[in-house]
């Protein structure tokens, strides 16, 4: 493996930090034509890039434009493949079914049916999540709120169902289309709290989006602070999922209310409370702008834990060196290396999807030019509806070419750390592709996982 050169990125970054606070800026679909940039590609090129971004969210800042794409590179630049639409990233009917309505007309309610037609053959909702996630209180449900682990609850705040831009390969795609039957978001705090308060059992609270760090430090006062108190002794981690180190690390430095921000993190670690920001960095140009590492700096200062995750995704980070040098770049700047995820099935995964035995390559090759403490990453992992499955490597056992698996979590927690065989198969992407080694029909799990998905055993019973 060759190292990356460091003069890439001098090529793309300024060393000078400018700490004067900065105008947030953002472009979505309408405004596609006036970002000045994209005046280099050709009129079919930008044209391509609206018949996707019709169908699948497009939203970007002027904090990604200028500072995290390299301009002269482009379409293949990894960043620009991270928020800018790509033609791949649909079918080519679906694609041509589209082309052909913005050809034909402008108006929106036409448009917006084709669009809808497309986006329910995209699996907008994977693993069961409107069905088995959704928890209850005296037999209600509550919107905004998943819990899918026994120790672990996910929150959705309305205030933070978007996000400073949009990643290109976002599972969570469904929640920005302007659907509401297909968003998860809670407004009321108390709902939470008094959810929290009635499960003595839950450790851990994830408050994700969209990106909670889209919203005022005063809402996350409201949802944060009351965890203070003695009925939630038992929440003793928060985590707080966000993309917002990557696109818009002003959030920490100088937003209006950054300083805000920050003390009230650093209030509720001198309060006891484990903080961590989940932070997702898919390729190592995330982390090289003097900003972002102010932001680092600034968190961790006050306390807080901060961990990195990505999926591995073709045309972005498909390749063990630039894993291992961000790795190794995430380590030095004091970060936790915590997730390498296997893409999702949902979206535009055909674009971005690789083969299980090449994530297991490249996770494998990128552990091999780490350190000890580049290797808390783990992976490659599939966020499968019966839970997180880890491909632990590719194995010859009795003659026959096999994948090794585990649940790194699981609906039942009995499933963790129970290894699984699979038949090898080179093509395969997800978990629902493969088949049990060594004769067996069935998966370990799947008469308990049918039964939950028949309801006839309740996925939070355990």
């Amino acid at each position: 493996m060759t190292p990356v050169l460091p003069f890439i990125k001098k090529q793309i970054i300024s060393e000078q930090f400018d700490d004067t606070p900065e105008h947030f800026q953002v472009y979505t679909e309408r405004q596609l034509d006036k970002i000045e940039a994209l005046a280099q590609l050709s009129d079919e090129q930008r044209f391509e890039m609206k018949v996707v971004a019709n169908v699948l969210p497009f939203r970007v800042n002027r904090y990604v434009i200028d500072n995290l794409i390299n301009w002269r590179d482009i379409p293949a630049d990894p960043i620009f493949q991270l928020v800018f639409p790509q033609k791949g990233m649909l079918s080519q009917d679906d694609f041509e079914q589209m082309a052909v309505v913005l050809r034909n007309t402008s108006d929106r309610s036409i448009i917006l049916e084709k669009a809808n037609e497309i986006r329910r053959r995209l699996n907008p909702h994977p693993a069961e999540q409107q069905s088995l996630n959704v928890p209850y209180i005296e037999d209600a449900p509550i919107e905004g709120i998943q819990h899918k682990y026994r120790e672990t609850v996910l929150f959705f705040p309305s205030q933070g169902q978007v996000c400073h831009s949009f990643c290109s390969f976002c599972f969570r795609w469904a929640q920005f289309i302007g659907d509401k039957d297909l968003r998860f978001s809670n407004r009321e705090a108390q709902k939470l709290h008094t959810y929290l308060s009635q499960h003595k059992n839950i450790s851990d609270l994830l408050i994700t989006g969209g990106d909670p760090m889209v919203m005022k430090t005063d809402h996350l006062v409201a949802y944060l602070e009351p965890m203070l108190k003695p009925e939630f002794a038992h929440i003793q981690t928060i985590r707080i999922g966000t993309k917002s180190l990557s696109f818009w690390p002003q959030r920490y430095v100088n937003d209006e209310d950054a300083a805000q921000l920050v003390s009230l993190l650093e209030r509720m670690v001198k309060a006891g409370k484990h903080i961590a920001i989940m932070a997702h960095f898919n390729h190592w140009r995330e982390m090289a702008t003097p900003l972002v590492r102010e932001a680092i700096q600034r968190l961790r200062a006050a306390g807080v834990v901060i961990r990195t995750q990505s999926p591995l995704l073709n045309h972005i980070n498909n390749d063990p060196e630039v894993w291992a040098y961000m790795w190794r770049e995430q380590v030095h700047q004091g970060l936790v290396p915590y997730y390498m995820f296997v893409e999702r099935d949902t979206g535009a995964r055909r674009y971005f999807e690789v083969p299980l035995a090449r994530a297991w390559e490249v996770y494998r090759e990128a552990l091999q030019h780490v350190s000890g403490l580049g290797r808390t990453a783990r992976g490659p992992s599939m966020s499968t509806g019966p839970g997180k499955v880890e491909i632990q490597g590719i194995a010859q056992i009795n003659g026959e070419k096999v994948f090794v698996l585990r649940f790194l979590q699981a609906r039942n927690p009995d499933w963790v750390q129970r290894p699984f065989f699979a038949q090898f198969d080179p093509d395969a992407t997800w978990l629902d592709q493969l088949q049990p080694a060594f004769g067996e029909t069935k998966f370990f799990f799947q008469d308990e996982y049918d039964a939950m998905l028949n309801k006839q055993i309740s996925p939070r019973a355990y």
